[in-house]
């Protein structure tokens, strides 16, 4: 649980959770985050690896989203608190 919250702890990782409520491409993610898609590739890497984000393949692009419900209502939880 204490490395779930690490890597939530980073501002980039989190705006990265935070602006996939949808599905989005790597390309969507970096320019609504501001930050490079070779990054974005290397956080997300990242949160997958924990089960924070699920990824889905439509055609030849990826897409993003958070795993499941339990975790938007963390975030929605820590956000409104």
């Amino acid at each position: 649980m204490a490395e779930r919250f690490k890597l939530l702890g980073d501002g980039s990782r989190l705006a990265i959770v935070m602006a996939i409520q949808k599905p989005l491409s790597v390309g969507d993610i970096a320019e609504c985050c501001e930050l490079s898609v070779s990054l974005v590739s290397h956080h997300l890497r990242l949160l997958k690896a924990a089960d924070l984000v699920q990824s889905e393949r439509r055609g030849k692009q990826v897409f993003y989203h958070i795993h499941d419900g339990h975790v938007q209502h963390l975030l929605q939880d820590m956000h409104t608190h």
